[in-house]
């Protein structure tokens, strides 16, 4: 395994998709499997982190352009930084699971930034690496809805029915754009957790041993 540069998997989803639930389930079947695995998410907490949890609770109002730099800044730390970087993992021989990477950029603040502008200074951007699967966690916007007001005691700035419709599509027209540079799975995330679970794995043995 150290001497095998580790797999870098990222999920994505809406709001209420339940990525936090498969993640858990893929990691432990990794795990099993005699990987190492680095759990991730972002925004990291680094300091710049901590400014966009603080935008996207409310607390500090910025507008997309503003949150798609915050982003950048907070994604390049998170792969570049000595100490818990996704980079020196990888170099390693450890797995990196990622909750949310620049497809959440393209899509969220993508609904009222330039999407073109959002996409080029991730995509170009040398120290911001490309993961080997995303896997997209479709959930319809009803049942988001529904699992986040069950959820949450307070909503974060893009949790409202109106908006998440408008990312899922966004999210949809990224895709299109990346279908022939990037490694895209799309999987049913309404069903049960175990059968979500089982093709969330069958993806993952698809591609750890390439």
């Amino acid at each position: 395994m150290m001497n095998k540069k580790g797999k870098f998997i990222v999920f994505e989803g809406l709001d209420g998709s339940g990525k936090g639930t498969q993640i858990n389930l893929l990691v432990q079947q990794m795990q099993k499997d005699g990987r190492t695995v680095f759990q991730t998410a972002e925004p990291t907490f680094s300091s710049v982190g901590g400014i966009i949890r603080d935008a996207l609770g409310g607390f500090q109002k910025r507008d997309a352009y503003e949150m798609s730099a915050l982003f950048l800044t907070d994604r390049i730390f998170h792969n570049i930084n000595e100490k818990n970087g996704i980079k020196q993992f990888l170099d390693k021989g450890v797995d990196v699971v990622c909750d949310r990477y620049y497809y959440s950029s393209f899509a969220y603040q993508g609904i009222d930034a330039n999407l073109e502008w959002v996409m080029k200074m991730n995509l170009e951007c040398e120290e911001i690496l490309k993961p080997d699967i995303c896997i997209f966690l479709d959930v319809d916007t009803s049942l988001c809805d529904e699992r986040i007001a069950k959820n949450r005691l307070e909503r974060e700035i893009y949790e409202n029915k109106a908006v998440l419709e408008k990312i899922r599509k966004r999210f949809f027209d990224v895709f299109e754009l990346l279908k022939d540079s990037e490694n895209i799975k799309i999987v049913d995330a309404a069903r049960p957790v175990s059968e979500v679970s089982a093709d969330v794995i069958k993806i993952y043995n698809d591609i750890k041993e390439n």
